[in-house]
């Protein structure tokens, strides 16, 4: 604890990315200071990918559930606890390490060219960016277990893990500087969500799933209100320069609009959810309570 130095650079006491440096150079066999996100010739970089990418998912997810019709259900505690485990600490990891570069700019230059600036999008940052956008592709086998352990397809899940690997998709070609807002809230959400499966398979009693869905309602409110306002700026800044605007934003129109539309359908379907999910509990054990009790009178 001696040698630790908290400074905007390092703000967990030391620094992060060199180790991931040496950890990337190891299993990818050349310098992390060599990646460059580029259409079309990066892998999974072209919309044909990502389409076919998604139309394979739910061939799988909805044939898999037809195969599963006369089958058993597989329990799959074990790998299941690993899959989610390994998602704990990958989400964990981005987060980190997007948290110790993103920190000095907003330290130095403020939330507004964190949020705005074209020079935000650094190398380092892109590279994550990518990475969390690999992890997205990942995150789909969470739907093949439900498939196999004959759980529910409830239409959020899927249309929630499709979109937001097309969203961070759209994103990284867009060059959208505010990017790391809504990828370091939903790292934090699902450090907890896949720490909470993990132990929820391993037989524990969690009592915050409750907790969970508010914290991701609240996590698309902050993304809506600053991702709204960085296309508010940007487009008064572009066409209406006599309305009030605090300058241009980093990132193409495209990118931008998508990203409102589908973090708005988010936020109303979570809610949706939240509602029929809780509160439609909560009024079928009280009305179980009062039949109860008009029994014993």
């Amino acid at each position: 604890m001696e040698h630790l130095q908290f400074t905007p650079e390092t703000p967990f006491g030391f620094p992060l990315y060199p180790i991931f440096e040496k950890v990337y150079e190891r299993i990818v066999g050349e310098p992390a200071s060599n990646f460059r996100y580029i259409p079309s010739i990066t892998p999974l970089s072209t919309t044909n990918e990502v389409v076919i990418t998604c139309i394979t998912y739910f061939i799988v997810i909805f044939g898999g559930r037809f195969l599963m019709t006369n089958l058993p259900a597989f329990k799959l505690k074990i790998p299941f606890m690993i899959h989610n485990a390994l998602l704990t600490f990958a989400s964990g990891a981005l987060l980190a390490l997007m948290i110790e570069q993103i920190f000095p700019i907003m330290y130095r230059q403020g939330f507004l060219a964190a949020i705005c600036a074209h020079e935000t999008w650094t190398q380092p940052l892109e590279l994550l960016y990518y990475l969390n956008y690999l992890v997205k592709y990942w995150e789909l086998i969470d739907t093949v277990f439900l498939v196999l352990k004959k759980k529910k397809l409830e239409f959020l899940h899927y249309y929630h893990h499709s979109l937001t690997m097309v969203l961070c998709f759209t994103q990284l070609n867009g060059k959208t500087s505010v990017s790391w807002v809504p990828i370091t809230l939903n790292l934090t959400v699902h450090v907890l969500m896949y720490y909470y499966y993990c132990r929820t398979a391993a037989g524990a009693k969690i009592w915050w799933k409750r907790y969970l869905t508010t914290l991701q309602i609240v996590q698309f409110i902050i993304d809506l209100v600053i991702i709204y306002f960085c296309t508010y700026t940007y487009f008064t800044y572009t066409y209406w320069p006599h309305l009030p605007n605090k300058g241009n934003c980093a990132g193409t129109e495209t990118s931008a609009l998508f990203g409102c539309a589908l973090l708005s359908s988010y936020l109303v379907l979570f809610i949706n959810f939240y509602r029929i999910t809780y509160q439609a509990k909560k009024a079928a054990a009280r009305k179980q309570l009062n039949q109860q009790k008009s029994k014993k009178i």
